[in-house]
């Protein structure tokens, strides 16, 4: 059979191309790489940073404490309370021979207190605490840890839940058009139009806070934007001539959406996922900051901004978050210029 010439070989698909030029993005590619690492690492969060041992090994017996409740009176002491593994007594159990215990890297949970610490708190980096600790002696390191896998679990959640609303009711409207999309317009002006921090502090006052009510809160307001793009592309995409072919085949507007129109009015919604993720990020937030975020004894970078703030001598708790948090919304950035250059139909294609 002959070979087949260059001009004869099978071009790639367009998101084998579009994957192509994100690669050719050095900086957006690297940013996601190292962006996925970290979250990974939030996401064992417990395995990397834990005030209790992985396993254990004590006078024969097996414990695995990270996921189990020992009793202080299993390895020789006086109380039938869950262990703290950070005291030092139980440490010199552990080292008797015979016995053992795997920690991990970092021995400090989001809610452990260093009772024992030399200094007082907040107390400068040191060997038991990498990054120092806060105003009531936890590990900072450990509460930037947790803080980010919140900060991103709920930025991709208020993401998902913006484009699944934004996508729903820009097609609605570019698809329609007329009547529809007049209504949904002026239903859009007015509720824009709504005070969402005012809205926020009065639902704070009345009701509980929790991560699920900012959510709840956050998303009537997150998928306005999004909508008004997939609306300009559902009115420009529906005049297209295989669309006005497929009508005249006789298909149901729900096959023309999903076949013909849905898949060519993505690109902005693509474009602008990491953009959109990063501005939930900063949202969350900024609103821990002020008070009007997450409870308070769950780990936060607004919250501990808000401790830096309050605490100007600790240079190490302000300095080590911000860090944090620019380094994210950088990579974030970084990934969305990577995405906006391959799915730009005008670059050029890569052989």
């Amino acid at each position: 059979m002959p070979e087949l010439s260059p001009m004869m070989s099978v071009s790639p698909s367009p998101s084998r191309r579009a994957w192509q030029r994100f690669r050719q993005h050095r900086l957006g590619y690297w940013s996601l790489i190292v962006f996925s690492v970290v979250v990974l690492l939030s996401l064992c969060a417990e395995l990397v940073s834990n005030d209790k041992p992985l396993i254990a090994r004590y006078e024969g017996r097996w414990y695995v404490p990270i996921v189990e409740n020992v009793p202080e009176t299993v390895f020789g002491g006086d109380f039938d309370s869950p262990t703290d593994y950070l005291d030092p007594f139980i440490q010199r159990q552990f080292e008797r021979p015979g016995n053992f215990a795997l920690y991990p890297l970092n021995r400090a949970h989001h809610r452990t207190i260093n009772y024992f610490a030399r200094s007082p708190n907040p107390a400068a980096p040191s060997a038991d605490n990498w990054l120092g600790t806060d105003d009531r002696g936890r590990d900072v390191l450990a509460r930037l840890l947790y803080g980010f896998r919140v900060s991103v679990l709920f930025g991709l959640a208020l993401t998902v839940i913006g484009v699944v609303i934004g996508v729903l009711t820009g097609a609605v409207q570019g698809f329609y058009g007329g009547r529809t999309d007049l209504l949904f317009q002026r239903f859009i002006e007015i509720w824009n139009s709504m005070p969402e921090l005012y809205l926020l502090i009065i639902f704070s006052a009345v009701f509980t806070p929790s991560i699920w009510l900012l959510l709840l809160l956050l998303s009537l307001f997150g998928w306005i934007g999004l909508s008004d793009y997939v609306r300009a592309e559902f009115l420009r995409n529906r005049q297209l001539d295989h669309v006005r072919a497929a009508r005249a085949m006789g298909l149901s507007n729900w096959q023309i959406i999903r076949r013909h129109i849905l898949p060519n009015s993505m690109t902005p919604v693509v474009t602008f996922l990491p953009f959109r993720m990063s501005a939930a990020i900063l949202a969350l937030t900024s609103l821990d900051f002020l008070g009007l975020g997450v409870p308070l004894d769950t780990p936060s970078l607004g919250e501990m901004l808000f401790q830096g703030k309050n605490n100007l001598d600790a240079w190490w708790i302000s300095l080590s978050t911000f860090a944090v948090l620019v380094f994210s919304l950088l990579l974030l950035t970084f990934m969305g210029d990577a995405l906006r250059d391959a799915l730009d139909p005008r670059k050029e294609d890569v052989r």
